[in-house]
């Protein structure tokens, strides 16, 4: 069994994110191959190099060896079936359930963070925060949302670790680029939800990832509406 994972920009590539910080996290080998981002046109490097991988020509994809699994769910599906004795879901039924429907939410939701808070890991951006949060009240209507959902499991967390459902899991990778958006922007949360934000950006993978991105030093203009250069 041989992995390789391909990947955008780290400072940018929330999907390419969530399964490279499982992995690490969970200490699953794999080979990396990062494709910077130029633009998103057919005939771009990007998208000629992974669309010769892949036909949805997107970002993440795995190999497992030959085999090739797109998207970042579905590739944090196949890793939790292959690997079982990790636990990358919560071992509760209950806790799995409610796990896999956040995620789920994730997965679909919150356009409108998406759309004005994109992720700009090198960059801070406490007046544009605000500014969004001023103009534009369906960004406030998820980010409260958002903070009611993690709080609320924070909370009733049994085993006071500070993970969403006691150990890490699926869940908190892929909750930790909204996270690193939150902190960026300098977005107001709970106290819960802060205390949480600076659990992930310490914990193993996660921190390794944003290290890796402050490295990069590249400039993508499509992926920087706040910012003419660095």
């Amino acid at each position: 069994m041989s992995y390789t994972l391909y990947i955008g920009n780290k400072n940018y590539s929330t999907w390419s994110m969530r399964p490279w910080v499982v992995m690490k996290y969970f200490g699953i080998p794999f080979n990396e191959k990062l494709i910077k981002f130029d633009d998103f046109g057919a005939d771009s490097l990007f998208k000629t190099t992974i669309s010769s991988i892949s036909k949805y020509g997107t970002v993440p994809i795995l190999m497992d060896d030959d085999f090739v699994i797109t998207d970042s769910l579905a590739i944090c599906e196949y890793l939790a079936e292959k690997h079982p004795d990790l636990a990358l879901w919560p071992t509760d039924i209950k806790h799995r359930a409610v796990a896999r429907s956040l995620v789920a939410k994730m997965h679909s939701g919150f356009p409108a963070i998406r759309k004005y808070l994109p992720m700009n890991i090198e960059a801070e951006f406490p007046e544009v925060g605000q500014i969004i949060l001023r103009d534009h009240s369906e960004v406030k209507n998820e980010i409260t949302l958002l903070d009611d959902l993690l709080s609320s499991l924070l909370m009733s967390n049994s085993s006071n670790q500070s993970y969403l459902f006691g150990d890490f899991s699926i869940a908190d990778g892929f909750y930790a680029p909204i996270c690193l958006r939150l902190k960026n922007y300098h977005i107001k949360t709970s106290p819960i939800l802060a205390d949480y934000i600076d659990t992930i950006c310490h914990t193993k993978g996660i921190k390794d990832w944003i290290n890796e991105a402050l490295k990069e030093q590249c400039f993508v203009v499509m992926d920087e509406p706040y910012r003419l250069h660095r």
